[in-house]
């Protein structure tokens, strides 16, 4: 598990491997570093579109690809990084502060998000200029 863009990184989960089929599990703090609030899933996604486009001031994610694959692009708003979800036992941490988006969806994927608060629609980050804004003035304070 090498350390990424501002602490983002793909994290492998632990598999029990069995003839009559494969089990993988995900639990808070253990396997990701925040306590789950809520899950939410996307599938169906038609070809060609993208998910995302926003970043969060609180939140932090984990996300799965339990089928199919996709990527998930981040930006820090200095740096970008492409990260191939393909397999059901590893998933990506994403930070909090990280504009995220999600492309290049095959078909029947299914993406399972875990997420650190409830739906807060204040805590999100639309704009991308104004996500750059918000970097800069996270960094003037460090």
């Amino acid at each position: 598990m090498t350390m990424r863009l501002n602490g983002a990184r793909i994290i492998t989960l632990h598999k029990t491997l069995d003839r009559r089929g494969n089990l993988s599990v995900i639990e808070e703090i253990q396997h990701i570093p925040f306590k789950i609030k809520r899950t939410y899933w996307i599938y169906d996604v038609p070809g060609g579109e993208v998910r995302g486009g926003h970043a969060y001031k609180r939140n932090q994610e984990f996300i799965v690809a339990l089928s199919g694959s996709f990527d998930v692009i981040l930006d820090n708003g200095k740096e970008r990084e492409v990260f191939s979800l393909n397999r059901s036992y590893y998933g990506l941490y994403v930070p909090k502060g990280v504009w995220r988006q999600m492309q290049n969806f095959s078909t029947n994927s299914l993406a399972l998000v875990l997420a650190s608060t409830k739906f807060d629609v204040t805590d999100y980050i639309y704009d991308y200029a104004l996500f750059k804004e918000f970097t800069n003035e996270k960094n003037e304070h460090i």
